[in-house]
């Protein structure tokens, strides 16, 4: 009679056993507890309670609990905490398979459940399973630009992330002790030891250093999109956007083209578009680009930082503060917040609410010009907002109107 997946014997490789699987446990418990802290702070970039607009994830209840209000210091903020989210993520695939691999049998031990303990185990272990693929797939999709999934990536993987953590959690609870354990001993045994195993071809340490390689490889085909030059060019899982950006001041990363954006060249004509500018009690002024540019204008050097992962060195921008947009408006102490809309026809972030401290920065622009240069169509012309520390999508494109006050 033929052995079944149910059957210990059917499980015939060397490798297998409590040192393995227990130290590769411990290094996913480090790794993606940094994943959910960083893709928490991500959560919080967006100001998710400021305005329905920059909240992807309406039905969150008591899961979508706000964590403060983004600052705009350092600058490079979100850079660096969403590079390390998504870098660690992909840096940590080989892990999480090889972890995978290791506790195989287990998912097909017979009987399912020999006592409460045992069946909370199982539980949090598929779980852990099908919450640990569905982040890490969902997450490389969202990073390639592909998404393939049904409905919006930010409300999936948000759920998704919550689901995974808790079962995570109660895993870690479960099982860590013993992993620490059977890390310190060299004697293996267990159900995960094959009784009858094929001879060895390399040694579980060899096992190891395989896996760390494949990480490796993937930190560096993966970490260059947060730096330019050289090491932009390994990253080669990274995302480059729909279209070349070309060389030049305007030669920098993009997601979405104009084309993309359905963005009409008629109505970006200097004379056709203006900006309109809401303030207190109504107070509108509307400017053509020409009569932004003769405002006091200001530069700031920024980096645009995507969710994606992927991020831009400091490009030099120039424009018109934020917070003197809103003095055109009567708000002439401390200004409010803005709600910034765009000429963008599709895509979820055509509006965007900036918080009062993101507006009062005097570093946050309307901006006109990059590196000298006007902004090209890709890169938002005639105007763009950037704002320090913000998420990408916050930096809004095509700019139409702004609204100060509560949004």
């Amino acid at each position: 009679m033929r052995d079944t997946p149910a059957s210990p014997s059917f499980w015939r490789s060397p490798l297998r056993g409590p040192w393995l699987t227990s130290v590769l446990g411990l290094v996913l418990l480090v790794g993606i507890t940094v994943l959910f802290v960083t893709g928490l702070v991500s959560y919080a970039a967006y100001n998710p309670g400021l305005a329905p607009v920059n909240d992807k994830t309406p039905d969150k209840g008591i899961l979508g609990f706000y964590l403060f209000a983004w600052p705009t210091d350092p600058h490079w903020l979100y850079r660096l905490t969403q590079g390390v989210h998504v870098t660690l993520g992909v840096t940590l695939i080989p892990v999480l398979l090889a972890k995978l691999w290791s506790v195989v049998p287990k998912l097909f031990a017979l009987p399912p459940a020999r006592s409460l303990t045992h069946a909370l185990e199982r539980v949090s272990l598929l779980l852990l399973v099908g919450g640990g693929l569905f982040e890490f797939v969902t997450g490389v999709l969202n990073v390639q630009l592909d998404y393939l999934f049904p409905g919006s990536f930010y409300p999936l993987h948000f759920y998704g992330a919550w689901v995974f953590f808790a079962s995570f959690v109660a895993h870690a609870v479960l099982k860590v002790p013993a992993a620490v354990r059977n890390v310190r001993r060299a004697r293996e045994e267990g159900e995960l030891v094959a009784p009858r195993p094929d001879p060895p071809t390399v040694s579980r340490r060899g096992a190891l250093w395989f896996v760390g390689g494949g990480s490796l490889l993937l930190f560096g085909t993966t970490a260059g999109q947060s730096f330019d030059g050289p090491l932009r060019r390994t990253a080669l899982l990274a995302p480059h956007g729909g279209a070349d950006p070309g060389t030049g001041p305007n030669g920098f990363q993009i997601n979405k083209t104009a084309a993309y954006a359905g963005i009409d060249r008629a109505e970006t004509a200097e004379d056709a578009w203006r900006l309109v500018v809401v303030g207190r009690s109504g107070r509108t002024v509307r400017l053509s680009r020409t009569e932004l540019s003769q405002l006091s204008l200001h530069s700031s050097a920024l980096p645009i930082a995507c969710v994606e992962g992927w991020s831009t060195s400091d490009q030099w921008w120039r424009g018109v503060r934020l917070r003197d947009l809103a003095a055109l408006v009567g708000h002439d102490g401390e200004p409010p917040d803005v709600l910034v809309e765009s000429l963008q026809r599709r895509g979820a972030f055509r509006h965007a609410a900036l918080r009062a401290n993101q507006v009062a920065d005097p570093r946050s622009l309307l901006a006109l010009y990059v590196n000298g240069e006007a902004l090209s169509a890709d890169h938002g012309y005639p105007a763009r907002v950037i704002v320090p520390a913000a998420p990408g999508v916050l930096n809004t494109k095509w700019v139409a109107r702004l609204t100060f006050g509560k949004v």
